[in-house]
């Protein structure tokens, strides 16, 4: 509570309430204007550089809380780097390409993507991409994130485009991209493969069925004849795929009879069997699973034999360990079933449909079978067991359907290539969290090859020609080099435009069979491999963007790019290059509301970033970024942001008030020399410059939340709730020109001149419109943004000032608090009707007697006295838990009230020309 007299602050322009909403459109053509961004970079060209490559955001819609965090935080990097010897250029960047656009371009147009012209097509996706790269930055701009936006790249530019084929060329050149049979996932709602990346796990009820496989052959082990392997599923239209049962090589299974029947199961699992079935069994025989290798089984649907092979991919974990095998429909059971030379069979189409290899299923959509194979396993009496789970299962990350494994031939890139590469440079990067780097080894350590081909249309083509005679790729330095150069001059839609001859370098042959016809790859790359080319495309693109460099100092992104943009990043810069593209990674976590919930437009719990800035200031959201610590989930809300609201009215009045009150102080002529200050202005300086130091690590240290909570303490504790509280009385009745005033003033301004930086990065508006308001001086920038950051002064730092100023603080508190209780009795009401009186242990006493003449000031009381050491304590005087040997007796102070200083003295009347003053105001006013 403010125990200060309510006493009108002197005027200044800078005003009480911030109304962002409309000020900050004023800040931003300010800074338009001054093209504020060139001149950081004037300022600070030759210094070293930092570089943080921006990940390049979607451009198929407005911007969310998402967008919003991710920029603020990049931009509160580059400003506190700008200010602290860097040139640091930031150029923006969308990814223009893929799903995303396509999807929101055939759902807005109303396309119909197989009946349209590829060209026709692949424009109108372009001109929805650049629609929302242009809506997308004026919402960045809004947020007052600082870049070169004038200069900013998309992944449709011809150049990049070039420099991302130029980057697959080389790639192909190593020996690094193949194209092979292999399942992967696909999307039948997308018609299009996908990455591991473009995969997200959510919960699904599913089928969970118990399946029994009639024996063929049982090699001589056990009688075939109403013998039975039993395996598990929980996607039974996958059974017509199966062409083989995998068992654990050093797992143990028996032959169990129940009834006339007999069932193989894994030993370990057989009374869950057993007790599923609701039956009990004889244990007739046992075998180790390398046993019954080749143990031939028929297929419980259609005429076709199921080998009983082995694969260190079964687990005891549920069913019945013996895994239902089917190679065109998982990666795992192709690689099993690889080893034994068994067919893949792949029965569902892109379109997720059952083709004539799916036998009677033929035409039915893959989920809808589930129920016709259940039906058809029934019929022939082959189903033991339904029931349904609740498990999570893969979806697209962008239409949201759920996904299968199907395999198909793709163009993939080997990870096994240069994977060992990659582990030893991750190695070498900083990450922060630290948990990032186990993450993104343990993903690389164990990523499958990148499957790089997309069946879509908007995208850069995979460079690739297919001899029309004998079929073999062509790709080499000579086809990759021509390519580029059409790519500059006419961007990527020249693939789709041009026959194949007229894409070719001139006589050209096959190098295989020397024919001259060819065709060309109709599958783009995967947009990951947009992305991922960025560093070279952007950093490295010397003749676009002269000031920047490769590697990066610095990618920042969500914490699911670990698998996405870093990892791609990561993959074509070291098979290009032999090195990560990064020297440090920050990652960031999602956004939940105040309840963790995660945030949903069905829960009604979203944020829009818009409306927030529409409503509280593009300031308010720059302050909840700062605030939490990002490392982890970042809660936000209505409530919160509210929250947020009456922290920065803080920090702001607490700059307002020190700019109230230097409004007639000129820092080139009225500073008071630190020697010249008293104890309670130099103990000021040193807290500022404690925050200084605080705040700089923070700021080095990525710990933004420690920025925030460090100036908030400052602003609202040392700041309104101590030294401007006792300065008050100090500012408002000593003469103008006196040195105590000039001192209060001298340590205001030195404050506001550092805060305001420190601020910087984060209000960036509001620092600002500070800065526009503070005393001019000759050497002081036009913006806030060509200042640099304060420094540490080691001259302030006086170890012995703060240990004493320490014992003083926490003796106030006391009284401030002993104070409350009498307000609270009636005894006075404000603080300045008090009479406080002191009574101490001799230690303590000793200790404040110097300061008894100061003590009044520092509790803001009319009167306080400091009794002898080992005085008789009062009956009323109140002691304290806290410090020791402390009572304080509250009483009213005696006398009249002075109009001036609102203090209580006794000698108030008693001067004749002014009997309303105390006699200290009286003598002021007769100066």
């Amino acid at each position: 509570m403010d125990y200060g007299k309510t006493i009108n602050l002197p005027q200044t322009d800078f005003p009480m309430r911030a109304n962002l909403p409309n000020r900050e459109p004023e800040i931003l053509k300010y800074w338009t204007e001054k093209n504020i961004y060139r001149a950081v970079q004037e300022k600070n060209e030759g210094k070293p550089k930092f570089i943080l490559h921006d990940g390049p955001p979607y451009a198929n819609g407005d911007i969310h809380l998402g967008h919003t965090l991710n920029k603020i935080l990049k931009d509160i990097i580059v400003k506190y780097k700008s200010m602290t010897g860097y040139d640091a250029p930031y150029v923006p960047g969308w990814d223009t390409h893929g799903l995303p656009i396509e999807q929101q371009a055939i759902k807005a147009l109303g396309i119909n993507r197989h009946e349209v012209d590829t060209v026709v097509f692949r424009n109108k996706c372009k001109e929805y991409a650049l629609k929302f790269v242009g809506i997308q930055k004026e919402e960045f701009i809004r947020l007052g994130v600082r870049a070169d936006w004038d200069r900013s790249y998309v992944t449709l530019m011809p150049h990049f485009e070039a420099r991302q084929i130029g980057v697959f060329g080389e790639m192909a050149k190593r020996g690094y991209i193949y194209k092979g049979l292999k399942p992967v996932y696909w999307c039948a709602s997308c018609e299009t493969a996908l990455a591991e990346a473009e995969v997200e796990y959510q919960d699904k009820k599913s089928p969970s069925i118990y399946v029994r496989f009639p024996v063929a052959d049982s090699k001589g082990l056990f009688p075939s004849e109403n013998t039975y392997l039993v395996i598990w599923t929980t996607t039974p239209w996958t059974i017509p795929g199966n062409v083989a049962i995998s068992l654990h090589p050093e797992y143990f299974y028996v032959l169990v009879q129940i009834g006339e029947v007999k069932y193989i199961v894994a030993k370990e699992l057989l009374a869950s069997f057993l007790e599923l079935l609701g039956a009990q069994g004889t244990v007739l025989q046992e075998f180790a699973g390398a046993e019954l290798e080749r143990v031939v089984c028929r297929h419980p649907l259609l005429d076709r034999d199921s080998l009983v092979i082995l694969g260190e991919h079964v687990t005891l974990e549920q069913g019945t360990g013996c895994v239902h095998t089917a190679p065109g429909h998982g990666q795992e059971d192709f690689e099993a079933a690889k080893k034994y030379g068994l067919p893949v069979i792949s029965p569902v189409n892109g379109k997720g449909v059952f083709t004539d290899e799916g036998g009677i299923f033929s035409g039915q959509f893959y989920l809808k079978a589930n129920q016709s194979v259940l039906d058809a396993l029934t019929e022939r009496g082959h189903l033991l067991f339904q029931a349904e789970i609740d498990h999570q299962y893969p979806h697209c990350w962008r239409c949201k359907s759920s996904i299968f494994f199907r395999a198909t031939e793709q163009w993939f890139a080997s990870i096994e290539g240069f994977r060992r590469q990659a582990l030893e440079e991750i190695r070498k990067v900083q990450w922060v969290p630290a948990w990032g780097e186990e993450r993104i080894y343990g993903m690389v350590e164990n990523r499958g090859d990148w499957c790089i081909s997309r069946q879509r249309t908007w995208g850069v083509p995979i460079p690739i020609f297919y001899c029309s005679k004998c079929g073999k790729a062509l790709i080499n330095d000579r086809t990759i080099k021509h390519l580029q150069g059409l790519f500059k001059e006419h961007g990527s839609d020249v693939w789709f435009a041009r026959q194949t001859a007229d894409l070719l370098p001139p006589d050209i042959a096959c190098p295989e069979c020397s024919a001259a016809d060819f065709t060309k790859e109709t599958d783009i790359m995967d947009v990951w491999f947009d992305s991922g080319s960025s560093h070279l495309a952007v950093l490295d693109e010397k003749t676009v963007w002269p000031e920047l460099s490769w590697p990066a100092d610095l990618y920042l992104e969500g914490s699911d790019q670990h698998r996405g943009w870093f990892n791609s990043s990561l993959s074509t810069s070291v098979a290009v290059t032999g090195r990560a593209p990064y020297r440090a990674v920050l990652t960031h976590g999602f956004l939940v509301d105040e309840k963790g919930r995660k945030m949903s437009k069905s829960l009604g719990n979203v944020v829009d970033p818009l409306k927030v800035i529409q409503q509280l200031g593009a300031d308010i959201l720059r302050l909840w970024v700062s605030s939490a610590d990002y490392k982890s989930d970042l809660a936000v809300s209505q409530n919160i942001l509210k929250q947020l609201s009456e922290a920065y009215r803080k920090i702001r009045n607490t700059c307002r008030f020190l700019l109230s009150n230097i409004y007639d102080f000129d820092p080139s002529a009225d500073q008071v020399a630190y020697e010249k200050m008293v104890e309670l202005d130099r103990w000021a300086l040193l807290k500022l410059h404690r925050l200084i130091e605080k705040v700089l690590n923070a700021y080095h240290d990525y710990e933004f939340h420690v920025v925030y909570h460090a100036i908030h303490n400052f602003c609202t504790v040392d700041m309104s709730n101590r030294y401007l509280d006792i300065i008050k009385d100090r500012l408002y009745t000593s003469p103008a020109e006196s040195p105590d005033r000039r001192a209060a003033q001298t340590v205001l301004y030195l404050i506001l001149d550092a805060l305001v930086r420190l601020l910087t990065p984060v209000l960036a508006f509001t620092s600002e419109e500070i800065w526009k308001h503070m005393p001019r001086v000759e050497s002081r920038p036009e913006s806030v943004q060509l200042a640099d950051m304060p420094v540490v002064n080691e001259a302030y730092l006086d170890l012995e000032l703060e240990d004493k100023w320490q014992r003083i603080m926490a003796v106030r508190n006391e009284v401030i608090r002993i104070l409350e209780g009498a307000r609270q009795e009636k005894v006075i009401g404000n603080s300045l009707e008090a009479q406080v009186d002191l009574y101490c242990e001799k230690e303590l006493h000793d200790f404040l007697e110097p300061l008894k003449d100061d003590l009044a000031a520092i509790f803001i009381v009319s009167v306080a006295r400091l009794s002898n050491a080992g005085s008789e304590v009062p009956v009323h005087a109140v002691g304290s838990e806290i410090v020791s040997g402390l009572h304080v007796a509250v009483s009213r102070a005696p006398g009249g009230k002075c109009e001036r200083c609102w203090m209580y003295h006794i000698a108030v009347g008693n001067d004749l020309e002014h009997p309303s003053l105390c006699p200290r105001c009286a003598g002021v006013l007769k100066k």
